[in-house]
């Protein structure tokens, strides 16, 4: 079984898996260790990961980005109007939720952003599989600590329709602060102060700030802000903008209007910035951005920090906010760790040193801790892996609050409650009491809506209580309900059941609770021990009974997951099916290129001219089908070419075949007979050995070289 963590990025996905006795990432099927997250849509079949990249250009329409970023949110949230700048598929409503539109095998279908997320995993799952060699089950996939119930439940559905078992939904911070911490050897003990570190995430489309609380052990998410529209893109669409107007004025080219041209564009400036994070300037050159006009241009990294002043200038937010939620200050950090592909751009590292007025660390991979930290959590969640013992405490990040209709028996009841605090520990178990005669619906809800990502709803979840009646003495049940805010940052009503006072008696403990210093033990008073203790009566709450719950959230219901689970495992085979059809071409087309070339040459001996002249007018009809009328021919048409081919090629492959086979045989004929010579002339040697005259000439040998070694006569007298 595998363990395996999953960093999904709005641009490139990174896949982690624990093994020897550590963590590795592996790569993908072009040897890449991050993989575009991506997908794209064909007429025969779906493109996952790096094809979807290869061709996103020419299939723009059908290629969807910000997989993420899309999940678990409304058409109408002003967010994905954001993100339809980033993304070339329309983005449409499907069912209340976002999707895209594209088309698929002919056709136009929409698929929700839940789909297009499983489907993207189902690719991330067949990479895993192939490097680990093994099936792919457990995996720990990173979010943003800012996504909301709606949003994670959508990433967990997406795993249950790839068929992943999604052991836990971890935020991206904490996730790099459980591989810095598990790793070190150096923390605190539990009596002495604790190691306070900011870690710094600024990756393609987010930038977070989380200040984690180390001891040996553990470690404790104090605080976390972030900004969710600052990231590398950013700086990319303050580049497209800047060189868009310089190439309509210089070349009278408007990238605006045309889709490829833009695409085009945002590669090449997402490289000019990479250069500029370690050059003083950088050319821009783009060959046929459109009808065969070429552009040039050339920028200084003084040009490029002052385009993106107004993103430098929101730089220090989220340092300020997270240090006022953990209630610190500067000086009471001890490290400031950098991660994410953005944090190279030099400008950036300047304002957030300046801002702690200390050096910055770059000890962890910028690219790679998020998934390393999810290989870790997935390696202490699973059985399979024994793991040093280590402890994460995450954090709330919005409230959220209970509400419920007011009772008719109690009419100064309140109808709601704040259960979950920002800030609170999380994973949480909260137990809410409610005395009914009767069933009730609880609704739960964020606190504050404006705190929430776009326009996201507040709405949770509601969950109604069943079972509810009155006692045999009409008086009202008293109902437990446990609320929980899981290891995914998901809230539900787990249980419910009922509770009854009953009177028991119990004894009453001395004055002070304990025995005192001065009394004997009972064996040395037995008269004591004789005495019965004094009793009193008191009220406990005992369980009686369980309340059925009905749920209704975000998720969703087990029919369709069941039916996406199904439609995808068809598209998956069809993806296969082409696959194997396109393999089976290239086999027929590299057939008839290797026999046309045998066959004046290898085979020349073997084959009559009316064969040869058979053959060749053969192999030029099937590679004139083959780019013609069998171009998109089935699977089937292509083995039935190359058996027709075998057909006429068969006796000519036989005979040279039946050639290599004889002298094969004959070769090993000569080694047989030359291996028996040697080993009778060996015998031959060795039957002189034993004869008397050979024996008599090995003594006078003997003699020759010990001289010593032989008494004379006479000696011993």
């Amino acid at each position: 079984m595998s363990v395996v963590g999953i960093d999904l990025g709005t641009l490139n996905t990174v896949i982690a898996v624990a093994r020897n006795r550590g963590v590795d990432v592996i790569t993908n099927e072009v040897s890449n260790r991050a993989t575009p997250s991506l997908v794209g849509f064909g007429p025969k079949s779906r493109y996952l990961g790096e094809p979807a990249k290869t061709q996103e250009i020419s299939n723009l329409k059908n290629t969807v980005a910000s997989l993420k970023r899309l999940a678990g949110r409304s058409s109408k949230d002003p967010d994905v109007q954001i993100e339809q700048d980033f993304v070339s598929a329309p983005l449409v409503d499907v069912g209340g939720q976002v999707g895209a539109k594209v088309t698929y095998l002919g056709k136009e279908e929409h698929f929700t952003a839940t789909q297009l997320v499983a489907m993207f995993l189902s690719k991330v799952k067949v990479t895993a599989s192939t490097e680990l060699k093994l099936p792919v089950s457990d995996v720990v996939l990173s979010v943003p600590p800012w996504f909301t119930d709606a949003q994670r439940r959508s990433l967990m559905d997406a795993a249950d329709i790839a068929g992943l078992k999604l052991l836990r939904l971890i935020n991206d911070t904490t996730a790099t602060a459980l591989g810095y911490g598990i790793t070190k050897l150096d923390l605190p003990g539990p009596d002495e102060k604790p190691r306070r570190v900011a870690f710094i995430d600024i990756g393609h489309s987010n930038y977070t700030c989380a200040i984690v609380q180390f001891k040996k052990g553990e470690l404790s998410v104090l605080s976390t802000a972030y900004d969710r529209h600052f990231g590398g893109r950013n700086f990319d669409k303050a580049l497209i903008d800047h060189f868009g107007k310089e190439f309509k004025e210089k070349y009278k080219v408007d990238i605006k209007t045309n889709p490829k041209a833009l695409v085009r564009v945002a590669t090449g400036v997402e490289k000019l910035k990479k250069v500029l994070s370690a050059n003083a300037s950088a050319p821009l050159n783009i060959e046929s951005l459109v009808n065969d006009v070429d552009v040039h241009s050339f920028l200084k990294r003084e040009e490029l920090e002052e385009l993106v002043q107004p993103l430098l200038d929101r730089a220090t937010i989220p340092l300020e906010q997270a240090l006022a939620d953990a209630k610190l200050g500067v000086d009471d950090i001890d490290v400031i760790e950098l991660v994410g592909g953005c944090t190279r751009v030099p400008s950036l590292k300047e304002r957030i040193g300046q801002f702690f007025g200390k050096t910055l660390s770059f000890t962890l991979n910028q690219d790679e801790a998020v998934a390393r930290g999810c290989a870790f959590a997935c390696a202490i969640l699973s059985p399979v892996f024994r793991v040093r013992d280590f402890t994460v405490h995450d954090i709330v990040s919005y409230p959220i609050e209970f509400t419920w209709e007011q009772s008719p028996d109690i009419p100064d009841e309140d109808t709601s409650l704040t259960v979950f605090n920002k800030g609170n520990t999380m994973p949480s178990t909260k137990i809410l009491t409610f005395y009914r005669k009767q069933p009730f619906d609880l609704e739960a809800k964020y606190v504050k809506p404006d705190m929430l990502p776009g326009k996201t709803s507040p709405w949770i979840g509601r969950f109604s209580v069943k079972g509810v009646k009155a006692d045999s003495k009409d008086d009202f049940m008293i109902c437990k309900l446990k609320a929980r805010l899981n290891l995914h940052g998901i809230l539900n009503v787990e249980q419910g059941y009922i509770v009854e006072d009953v009177e028991v008696e119990e004894p009453i403990p001395d004055a002070d609770g304990e025995k005192k210093d001065g009394d004997a033990m009972d064996t040395d008073q037995p008269n004591r021990s004789a005495d019965k203790p004094k009793m009193r009566k008191v009220k406990k709450q005992v369980r009686k009974g369980e309340l059925p719950i009905v749920s209704s959230t975000a998720s969703l219901d087990q029919a369709a997951k069941d039916a996406y689970a199904e439609k995808e495992n068809l598209m998956i085979m069809e993806d296969k099916l082409v696959a194997d059809t396109e393999n089976v071409k290239n086999e027929l087309e590299e057939y008839v290129y290797s026999l046309r070339g045998k066959i004046d040459d290898v085979y020349s001996e073997f084959a009559s001219e009316e064969e040869k002249d058979k053959l060749k007018v053969k192999l030029e009809d099937t590679e004139d089908w083959i780019y013609g009328d069998g171009e998109d021919a089935s699977k089937a048409a292509y083995i039935a070419k190359a058996d027709e081919i075998r057909f006429v090629a068969g006796p000519i492959i036989q005979r040279f075949l039946d050639k290599q086979e004889a002298e094969r045989q004959a070769v090993q004929k000569a080694r047989e007979e030359a291996e028996a010579a040697r080993k009778a002339e060996q015998d031959a040697k060795k039957g002189n050995k034993d004869t008397p005259e050979y024996k008599d000439q090995e003594m006078t040998d003997a003699d020759s070289v010990k001289p010593d070694s032989i008494e004379e006569p006479g000696n011993g007298a």
